[in-house]
């Protein structure tokens, strides 16, 4: 996945998915893809591509790509109020949420007909709107869940209603915001041994912060972190009603500094052999002492399974462990206060305010909360995302745009399969899996070819809180539907109007979602540099997943084998040291640096992805030289297209939240790739003892 965002995906699904996401739905359908009658005429001379008034030409691109690149955008570029960073992502963004608002609000001028797509999409998004009646409501939606946590009276009944609260939590708008804050989740996905069935994956969880490091880091940010979320967590109970909401608050806090204690760190949930366990679940009891796991698996619908894979075995060894050894009344104020926060958007406004206050403006910096026209769009797209995306492509995505990113996409995967056989390195032995692999890579342009069915999915007007506990549940009937059977290899993980993409190790395919195939990314109309410089590199990128360190564990059928030789093996590890160093020295704020460990995926694919795209791009031009534009020759617009397309200004806590937690490296130092590609350096004239000059001996090359 190429994008980056506030709260950052389990590295479980970093890993399955290259950090990807599930819509929120019911059941899967064996639809037609739509009709697209639309089409883009082709110019009579392309253009640039390029946004020749954001560089700054004050500045050598050897000194700093990145600020030669994007110089005076980021000069005059303000974050806007209710957003943590904007950039490329954030513009494209903008013009997708635009076309869905178009979409909703004209469906709210009809009169759709019952139990159809569009009247669920025009009731979901009118019921968010309805702020009075969400205000008269009160804790009514939620009461049933209240008294069932007042009910708990010993282990049992806690580990049957953890159970009973056990979801899928996986948000389809923004691709890296899962992690839950239910003691464990579950995905579900092709077996890593055996890819023809689908198997359960437990994951932890448990915490109200993003990640561990906001518990147990020194930093002094982090430490303000936690004293503000004290405060939340007592604010909240307080607007309940609790009158002991302080001492509450604390003994809370002390229970998820314990969780978050036993969780496993980032880079140790990377590890695919650390979490190859799968765990018969009549054994759980004695693995993981502490839930009474009959009653977890009962509640939670699982009991018919045989096995199930822990992901990060010693962390749901601990926190199985922390259900008892902990107060039992500790666990139920803990489960309270989980159940205010998480529906606390659609509660009365005291509620909602007070939520933005500690994630929107304490941990990200965003000085004003969103809309509520753009919140209820972005919930509305989270639970009915395929059928939202069935009339988003219908009306926005020309076919001329899904063959030209189609032919992009076999250019591409051709580039990446001739450098794999100019490798002097690599075996033949090797060689010949890597390029199988790279034949067999199933591309989904635009959208899937078959759609979720919301028929069993009720939807009500005046219910918004409601709608979204019944989204959560339909999504999480729909993953235990998939245990057992044979994978979908073609089963899409983002939804069209989603901007971003990903690379699925597990079915050995990729997605580009219509959304991201706008201008500035890809331009129909724009000459081939800037297009293979910017959706290009995310083409590239996410081919190269498939050969990161963590996807090439993975065979051409999604299976955990190690198809490298011990001498292959070592010169790919020697070459991702190389690449850790080279991202350990960037300092993204005083004192913190980018952990090259672990965002090494991300910056493996981003390498090997832009040189694919440059040899694409080459190959492209079947022997022509490539027309000077607006003063630049085609491998300049190349490159400046890529550093373009990262341009990014974020808020110091967004940007100290991506770096302590998320697997990619900040747009600024992504751009920074460039210095690892030796044309780069002839394009722009980068010499030696400029800033970013690397020997060439020092530049990584991996694939």
């Amino acid at each position: 996945m190429i994008s980056p965002s506030f709260r950052r995906a389990p590295l479980a699904l970093a890993l399955l998915l290259a950090v990807s996401t599930v819509g929120l739905g019911a059941c899967t359908s064996q639809s037609n893809a739509p009709a697209v009658t639309n089409t883009t005429p082709a110019p009579a001379a392309p253009t640039a591509g390029i946004d020749l008034a954001g560089i700054d030409k004050a500045v050598a691109p050897g000194d700093d790509f990145y600020a030669y690149a994007n110089g005076l955008w980021q000069q005059k570029t303000e974050i806007p109020a209710d957003r943590a960073s904007t950039g490329v992502f954030y513009t494209v963004f903008e013009k997708a949420e635009k076309r869905l608002s178009d979409l909703v609000q004209s469906l709210q001028k009809q009169t759709p007909a019952a139990g159809s797509n569009e009247r669920k999409i025009a009731d979901y998004y009118a019921a968010y709107m309805d702020e009075a009646g969400i205000e008269a409501h009160g804790l009514r939606p939620i009461q049933t869940q209240l008294d069932s946590i007042d009910a708990i009276s010993d282990s049992a009944s806690l580990s049957h209603y953890l159970g009973s609260t056990l979801r899928a939590d996986v948000d389809p708008i923004n691709a890296t915001n899962f992690y839950t804050e239910n003691l464990l989740g579950l995905f579900v996905a092709a077996g890593l041994e055996d890819p023809s069935k689908n198997v359960g994956y437990l994951l932890q969880g448990g915490l109200g912060m993003p990640d561990r490091d906001y518990y147990l880091s020194p930093d002094k940010a982090m430490v303000a972190n936690r004293d503000a979320y004290k405060t939340y967590i007592a604010a909240i109970l307080t607007q309940a009603g609790v009158s002991d909401a302080d001492k509450q608050a604390k003994a809370i806090f002390d229970l998820e500094m314990k969780i978050a204690t036993a969780q496993a760190s980032v880079i140790d949930t990377q590890n695919i052999h650390k979490a190859n366990n799968p765990w018969p679940t009549a054994d759980f009891s004695k693995l993981a002492p502490g839930i009474d796991w009959a009653a977890f698996f009962d509640a939670a619908n699982l009991k018919s399974q045989t096995t199930l894979i822990a992901w990060q075995p010693e962390a749901i060894k601990q926190l199985s462990a922390l259900v008892t050894s902990q107060p039992l009344q500790t666990w139920k104020d803990y489960l309270r206060f989980h159940t205010l926060n998480q529906c606390a958007s659609l509660l009365p406004k005291a509620y909602a305010d007070l939520r933005f206050g500690f994630y929107g403006t304490q941990l990200s910096g965003t000085t004003q909360q969103r809309d509520r026209w753009k919140r209820a769009l972005a919930a509305t797209n989270n639970a009915l995302g395929d059928a939202i995306g069935q009339l988003y492509v219908k009306q926005y995505f020309p076919a001329s745009s899904k063959a030209q990113v189609e032919a992009m996409v076999s250019n591409i995967l051709a580039a990446f399969r001739a450098g794999v056989d100019q490798l002097t390195w690599m075996s033949p032995t090797t060689k010949t899996v890597a390029k199988q692999k790279a034949e067999t890579m199933r591309v989904g342009v635009g959208y899937p070819d078959t759609w979720r069915n919301y028929s069993a999915l009720e939807i009500k007007p005046d219910d918004a809180l409601g709608n979204s506990i019944r989204a959560q549940a339909a999504e999480y009937a729909h993953q235990l539907g998939k245990l057992g059977k044979t994978p979908d290899r073609g089963e899409w993980w983002m939804t069209p109007q989603t901007v971003n993409a990903v690379n699925l190790p597990l079915q050995n395919a990729m997605n580009f979602p219509a959304a991201i195939l706008e201008a500035p990314f890809f331009d129909p109309n724009a000459d081939a540099a800037a297009n293979y410089g910017a959706i290009g590199a995310v083409i590239g990128h996410e081919i190269s997943h498939g050969f990161d360190n963590l996807g090439a564990e993975f065979d051409a059928e999604g299976r955990l084998h190690n198809w490298w030789t011990p001498e292959d093996a070592a010169h790919f590890k020697a070459a991702a040291d190389k690449l850790v160093a080279q991202y350990n020295a960037y300092e993204a704020l005083p004192g913190l640096h980018i952990n090259g460990q672990q965002t090494l995926g991300e910056n493996i694919a981003d390498v090997s992805g832009l040189q694919a795209a440059y040899l694409a791009y080459h190959k492209s031009l079947d022997g022509k030289d490539a027309p000077v534009i607006d003063g630049l020759t085609g491998d300049q617009r190349f490159f400046l297209a890529f550093a373009q397309a990262w341009r990014s200004k974020m808020r110091e806590a967004a940007l100290r939240s991506q770096v302590i937690g998320n697997e990619h490296a900040p747009g600024q130092w992504r751009a920074l790739t460039v210095r690892n590609i030796d044309a780069w350096y002839s394009t722009f004239g980068v010499k030696e003892g400029q800033k970013l000059y690397l020997a060439p001996e020092a530049r990584v090359k991996i694939w």
